[in-house]
């Protein structure tokens, strides 16, 4: 799981709330965690695998939004596998990681290995919260016809360069002086969680807005595509509403619990005594949040991948097969170049405002297909109105 403490717990002189949660059932814990990520990581390799009697999932050259998605998933993987080691580690060498809790040891492995493996993790999950971010931009951009191949520049380094950056002032605010002799007290330790959870929050709150934002235009596209607004295109504009609702579903399961979590952590950490009987249903309710954040956070990367593409099976193809380019792989400059000739020879002589309107409605349904990559029945239909189709 993804939580600021387990960075907060690499100094020997802990507040008393990451005290609590960190020893709590540690074996328990890292069981779940190492359990939930596992079963994470080996579904979603599964989900993007390609299947027997499936086409490869493809998506218009000019459109970064696949690659987005491809590299939330990398971002989960790994951040999986980082979970799976961590947990591993204190699971399998308990004096190892006790050396932790030593004041002034001479031992620097297990103060390295504990921040070392909460920086991954964090980074991870911090570049995924980016890239979900950007995913919502980009969807926005798509339908607005302003992203081509030259944003995913601007993305990489949005996604990678605000992730390190947050994590390592985070990291050097929280082990201030030094790791061995962090300073004590909440105000220390607030810009270390603000800088990790500013990305999560970004998501919680921009992403609605700029989907919906995504989604009026999309109508508005569908209805200037033909003049009219059919059932198809309500079908469709409905398609793109359900997806990016699942996406912002499955994020809030997987992080809900983390900002109930620090909520209760916060308010037991101004008290005077945490061990206070008045405050045992906050305590347990910490604790139980504490193990449905080990649960929940690995899932993302499979929960997600269902959110993209819905599940696509279990049968996998791994023999490589040769890819063949279809009309989504083609830009609009590209089709205003006669990417497809025509096969019969008077067509050429078309006038110039068909071949705009023509050229336009390929860009629509370019558009729309972007958004809808991973929705086989919303692409076929897509597809089978576009006049590219009707055209062979």
């Amino acid at each position: 799981m993804a939580s600021p403490r387990l960075e907060t717990y690499c100094c020997p002189n802990r507040d008393a709330a990451t005290q609590l949660v960190m020893n709590f059932q540690p074996e328990v814990f890292c069981g779940v965690c190492i359990g939930s990520a596992s079963i994470s990581l080996l579904l979603t390799i599964l989900q993007l695998l390609p299947k027997k009697g499936q086409s490869p999932r493809k998506m218009p050259k000019a459109s970064s939004s696949s690659t987005i998605l491809l590299l939330i998933s990398i971002c989960d993987i790994l951040g999986g596998l980082g979970m799976i080691f961590r947990s591993s580690v204190w699971l399998g060498f308990p004096g190892f990681i006790a050396n932790i809790s030593v004041v002034n040891g001479t031992d620097v492995w297990p103060s390295a290995f504990c921040v070392g493996s909460a920086m991954w993790i964090q980074l991870l999950c911090s570049a995924g919260f980016w890239w979900l971010f950007c995913y919502a931009v980009d969807s926005y951009l798509v339908v607005r016809r302003s992203a081509g191949l030259s944003t995913i520049v601007l993305y990489h380094m949005m996604a990678w360069g605000l992730a390190v950056m947050l994590c390592v002032e985070g990291i050097a605010l929280l082990y201030y002086p030094s790791l061995s002799s962090c300073e004590n007290g909440l105000e220390h330790a607030v810009p270390h969680y603000i800088t990790t959870y500013a990305p999560l929050l970004l998501v919680l709150v921009v992403n609605p807005i700029l989907f919906r934002r995504t989604v009026s235009a999309v109508a508005s596209l569908l209805k200037g595509r033909q003049g009219i607004y059919t059932e198809h295109e309500r079908r469709l504009g409905t398609e793109i509403q359900i997806r990016f609702f699942k996406i912002m579903l499955v994020f809030v399961i997987c992080w809900s619990s983390n900002i109930i979590n620090e909520s209760l952590l916060f308010y037991l950490e101004m008290q005077p005594d945490i061990n206070e009987m008045l405050l045992k249903n906050i305590r347990s309710a910490a604790l139980i949040t504490w193990i449905i954040m080990g649960v929940l956070n690995p899932m993302q990367g499979f929960l997600f991948t269902l959110a993209f593409y819905g599940w696509t099976g279990w049968r996998v193809d791994l023999k490589w097969r040769k890819r063949e380019i279809p009309w989504e792989s083609m830009s609009s400059s590209t089709v205003g170049e006669n990417a497809y000739p025509s096969p019969v020879s008077y067509q050429s002589n078309i006038h110039d405002s068909k071949k705009v309107s023509t050229a336009d409605s390929q860009q629509t349904d370019e558009a729309i297909s972007m958004l809808s990559e991973g929705n086989t029945s919303g692409d076929d239909r897509l597809t089978r109105s576009s006049p590219i189709y009707q055209g062979w």
